[in-house]
């Protein structure tokens, strides 16, 4: 029953943080993006880029940034972000350990599922933009 519940808390703990990155963080950003820093009100806003486009996929997997599709890669980038995060307080919920323990196994846990994740995306990017 335990598990259950961890299940139940998994799920709804990736939808909320799906939504929050999705509409409040990325999708703010990349309407930013495409109208070069014009904002409804005619103001001109700083452009921030979106860091996991700009600092390690583009770099790493030398992608050319003008042939991805940014709209769809943002919600790649929420759900992989969404999930990290739901998987790793899950788990660590899951444990009962003293404190220190669950800090180290949550940052491993945290570093390992980011580079992973973002390798397989960068792969399949990769992959993509060759066809």
């Amino acid at each position: 029953m335990n598990y259950l519940k961890s299940v139940y808390i998994f799920l709804s703990l990736m939808l909320i943080v799906f939504i929050v990155d999705y509409f409040f963080i990325n999708r703010r950003k990349l309407k930013i993006i495409l109208n070069n820093g014009q904002t409804k009100k005619g103001k001109k806003k700083k452009v921030k880029p979106i860091s996991e486009i700009n600092n390690f996929l583009v770099p790493k997997f030398k992608l050319d940034k003008s042939k991805l599709n940014l709209k769809s890669l943002i919600i790649y980038i929420s759900l992989i972000n969404s999930f990290i995060i739901a998987f790793v307080s899950t788990i660590i919920m899951l444990l009962d350990l003293k404190t220190i323990w669950l800090l180290l196994i949550a940052f491993v846990l945290l570093f390992s599922l980011i580079y992973a994740l973002y390798e397989l995306l960068g792969r399949y990017l990769k992959k993509k933009e060759g066809k």
